[in-house]
């Protein structure tokens, strides 16, 4: 089961806005990088961008995007007129991987960005730029993965304070299958639906949850 944050179609749109958002906010307007990216990721346009709002991912630039994350924070700085280059930025490529990564894997952005500030992504960029992305992907799967040591299966489970058995029991999947989730010797990404369905019923929570 792969579950993404929503419709194919509007990827490419997605991370075009991304890139050239971060890239206009960094290099135009002239925030730290680390500074910007916090912001965004508290905000409601990020929340609008992670459920694929067509408005906000293929209905505006990425400049209008920074200007409508700087008024919901509160940020008074000169923002000077709208740009964008042929030429792609590093940072351009980090909002671009980005906005594909949050949709591989139908992540908050702050959960992403806590784990892997966005300077790190630049950091990322001479090894990575011109790989397959989804080597980027594995690479930051590693990364939050090392950040968040515990599954999310383990968390909602510790969180009800419940055993794993009491957890087949509960929500009817096999104890050996919960183990093998929270060791991560299986890929709950990869289970069937019905599984997921399950395990967030008894634990009370959204399928998408468990997929962290």
């Amino acid at each position: 089961m792969e579950i993404h944050a929503y419709d194919e179609m509007y990827i490419e749109s997605a991370q075009n806005i991304m890139g050239h958002m971060f890239d206009f906010a960094i290099n135009e307007v002239g925030i730290d990088s680390d500074k910007y990216a916090g912001m965004f990721a508290i905000s409601p346009i990020a929340i609008q961008m992670e459920k694929g709002n067509p408005t906000y991912v293929a209905g505006k630039t990425g400049p209008e995007i920074v200007r409508l994350v700087l008024e919901t924070a509160g940020y008074n700085v000169p923002i000077p007129q709208d740009k964008m280059y042929i030429d792609r930025s590093p940072e351009y490529w980090g909002g671009w991987v980005l906005s594909y990564y949050q949709w591989v894997r139908d992540l908050h952005f702050s959960y992403i960005l806590k784990a892997v500030h966005f300077s790190e992504l630049l950091r990322m960029y001479p090894v990575f730029h011109e790989m397959d992305i989804m080597k980027f992907v594995e690479e930051l799967d590693y990364k939050l993965q090392t950040y968040y040591p515990d599954t999310a299966l383990k968390r909602y489970r510790t969180r009800l304070g419940i055993s794993q058995k009491e957890l087949s029991i509960k929500s009817g999947v096999s104890l050996r299958q919960i183990q093998l989730f929270e060791q991560r010797q299986r890929d709950i990404r990869k289970s069937q639906a019905e599984t997921v369905l399950q395990l967030s019923k008894a634990l009370g929570c959204d399928m998408k949850d468990l997929i962290m």
